[in-house]
């Protein structure tokens, strides 16, 4: 097999995922820096499972192979937590017992040592979201876009390599759906991140305005 050359952004090479005899994911892409690769797929077609294999955290009922790198490091190599790999769910994940500042702070890398200047970093990037003065609001307190400003603040202090997206707009309605689509797209062409987009919602994948993949289900030939 020829090897392919590192490419600034995110590689995808071979990849091959399946549960038994059933091949969920089939796939090679680049995603250069700042743009957006949807994969689209029903419900339990198994499109979750790639960003489960790119974080690190693929269930072991799953096969799967192939390469992922970010700007030539190969992801698979690294452990879970060395990937850094900014992850937004359908909910917010918000720590219930933590304020909303202390939920951003958490999430600053451990080099940041200072407690003041992880107060002043969480208080900086809250106040880029429109959420000046809220470092010490209980996030029970939040309204739904708001959880998710704080959830995509928290993500992106973490210095992340890249943005994989599990359906993260899915359960804001509709005008908030389209603030939080243009918000977090601009956050990673701005960053330079490339990001996976899991949806299967349409209007996701054009506002995203990157390439698409669509997946089914179907036996492998191999077993």
């Amino acid at each position: 097999m020829l090897q392919r050359q590192p490419t600034p952004g995110l590689s995808l090479a071979n990849i091959l995922i399946r549960l038994g005899d059933v091949s969920l994911i089939e796939l090679t892409a680049d995603v250069p820096s700042g743009s957006v690769f949807t994969v689209m797929g029903p419900s339990g077609s198994g499109k979750s499972t790639l960003l489960s294999y790119v974080g690190g955290f693929l269930d072991p009922a799953f096969h799967a192979k192939g390469a992922v790198s970010v700007d030539g490091v190969d992801l698979l190599s690294l452990a879970p937590e060395a990937r850094r790999a900014g992850i937004l769910f359908q909910d917010p994940l918000l720590f219930p017992h933590m304020s909303v500042g202390a939920n951003v702070a958490f999430a600053i890398p451990a080099d940041v040592a200072d407690r003041r200047q992880r107060r002043q970093i969480a208080a900086d990037i809250l106040a880029d979201m429109d959420l000046t003065g809220f470092a010490d609001r209980d996030p029970a307190t939040l309204s739904g876009g708001q959880k998710a400003r704080v959830a995509l603040a928290r993500v992106l202090v973490s210095r992340p390599r890249l943005l994989l997206l599990d359906e993260p707009f899915s359960k804001l309605d509709m005008e908030l759906r389209a603030q939080m689509r243009a918000l977090v797209f601009e956050r990673a062409r701005t960053a330079g991140l490339p990001v996976i987009l899991v949806t299967h919602d349409e209007a996701d994948a054009e506002a995203a305005s990157g390439p698409v993949h669509r997946i089914g289900i179907k036996e492998t030939s191999d077993g």
